[in-house]
């Protein structure tokens, strides 16, 4: 068996996130995403309530402390993405020429993170049209809502504020890690949290909001009967945890050895569902309050939402605060996703930071502007969300916890934990994530998408 550290040339100067909490910030930020607030809300409303609660968190903590501990360990014990990742693990497994396969099988992450952040991009614009939109009244007075939606989310609807949440993330990761990832993702998301909160206590007062808490909250024990409850607890669990073999592994490359990758991922577990249960009890009330439809997907933001704030009172000051957050969560989480392909260009074939996300720039303009109707977008997302992105979990999870040495997963996983964690590791991400994970690939192509 070969030696138990990866071999490399003479690394060159990498930037590392400088502290714990901007670390854990940075994952919550990849996390928490416009799915929190599309999608969660409409799973918990239409699978039992409450009772669609318990396989969530059930899947939340297992795959938190499988899925998310490995990317994360993974990419700190590899110092690189998910390319130079495989190669290392193919490499120290002693499969000839396994360089090359590795950093050939290790395109499939890096593509399939880049080519969901293309699509999230164009969501992300159309935020921005919304919240300047608020800002000046124009989505308050409109006459029909759905009308206006159906206007930007077609063919060259949105380009300019399209290309406004482009430049906004490309700039913040052009900074680099510490100074751009890290600093923005420490000021963003701690008030994406209070937002969200403003904007779930404003709901609470609506008139007819408890029947919309009761609809939510009160659980309907049938549906833990129905397996297609647990199929999309699990999908919701798995994509809102952002495993996908690249962004978590990346942003755990940048990571120093003595943060403790464990109560790393308990902490982005637990943040993630809270904004994701915060986001329900602010969505689902409202729609309630206002006897709308519980929609599922861009229709329930762009559509539903703005129609319940043009009924409440002082509804484009919540508005605002609404499309903030929105702004603020699709940011963080288009920032890690476009990590992967940039680190890949600098590692891979050494390139200055600049350099490489102005590459991944023309791409994502060049791809994405014949992208921008709703129907073609939401495809392309589909695409990549069901037969790329979880392929690339399941061989970043097949990489580190079989092609690695024995012992070598849960040797780096326990650096700087302070404490063994026990034989459980070894059996439950072996033996339950990476069966899991192939689990929803077959389910995600069986249901057309279950995340």
């Amino acid at each position: 068996m070969a030696d138990t550290e990866p071999q490399s040339a003479a690394p060159r100067a990498r930037d590392t996130f400088v502290s714990r909490t901007g670390f854990i910030l940075a994952c919550v930020g990849s996390a928490v995403g416009m799915a929190n607030i599309w999608l969660f809300p409409y799973r918990v409303a239409e699978f039992g309530g409450a009772a669609f609660l318990i396989p969530y968190f059930i899947f939340v903590v297992l795959l938190g402390f499988t899925g998310v501990i490995g990317e994360m360990a993974f990419g700190r014990a590899m110092g690189t993405g998910p390319m130079g990742a495989f190669a290392k693990a193919l490499e120290m497994r002693g499969v000839k020429g396994g360089g090359k396969i590795g950093r050939a099988i290790g395109l499939i992450p890096t593509l399939g993170a880049l080519g969901i952040a293309i699509g999230y991009a164009v969501v992300l614009g159309w935020a921005l049209k919304y919240l300047v939109g608020s800002f000046t009244g124009e989505i308050i007075a409109l006459e029909s809502v759905g009308e206006y939606f159906g206007g930007i989310a077609s063919a060259f609807g949105n380009v300019p504020f399209h290309l406004l949440g482009l430049v906004l993330a490309f700039v913040v990761m052009g900074v680099g890690v510490s100074k751009g990832i890290e600093r923005t993702n420490k000021i963003l998301m701690p008030v994406f949290f209070v937002l969200l909160v403003i904007m779930a206590v404003r709901v609470a007062f609506l008139p007819g909001a408890s029947a919309g808490y009761e609809y939510l909250l009160v659980p309907r024990w049938e549906a833990l009967f129905n397996p297609t409850t647990w199929v999309y607890a699990l999908g919701q669990a798995f994509f809102s945890l952002s495993l996908a073999g690249g962004g978590t592994l990346v942003y755990g490359s940048y990571l120093k050895k003595d943060v403790d990758v464990v109560t790393a991922a308990r902490n982005v577990a637990i943040f993630d569902t809270l904004a994701a249960c915060i986001a329900a009890c602010a969505v689902v009330p409202a729609v309630f309050a206002f006897g709308l439809d519980v929609a599922s997907g861009p229709p329930l933001m762009f559509i539903t939402l703005p129609s319940v704030f043009q009924s409440m009172p002082l509804g484009n000051l919540f508005m605002i605060i609404f499309f903030v957050a929105v702004v603020f969560a699709a940011i963080t989480s288009l920032v890690n996703l476009f990590e992967p392909p940039i680190e890949a260009l600098q590692e891979q074939l050494g390139l200055k930071r600049w350099t490489a996300v102005g590459i991944i720039a023309v791409v994502a303009v060049g791809i994405g502007v014949f992208l921008e109707s709703g129907d073609v977008v939401s495809t392309w997302m589909d695409i990549v969300s069901i037969y790329v992105m979880p392929v690339g979990a399941l061989l970043a999870a097949i990489m580190f916890f079989w092609v690695c040495p024995k012992g070598f997963a849960k040797m780096h996983a326990e650096m700087g934990h302070g404490k063994p964690l026990g034989r459980w590791f070894d059996v439950m991400t072996k033996y339950v994530f990476v069966p899991i994970t192939a689990a929803v690939i077959v389910l995600g192509i069986f249901y057309g998408g279950i995340g």
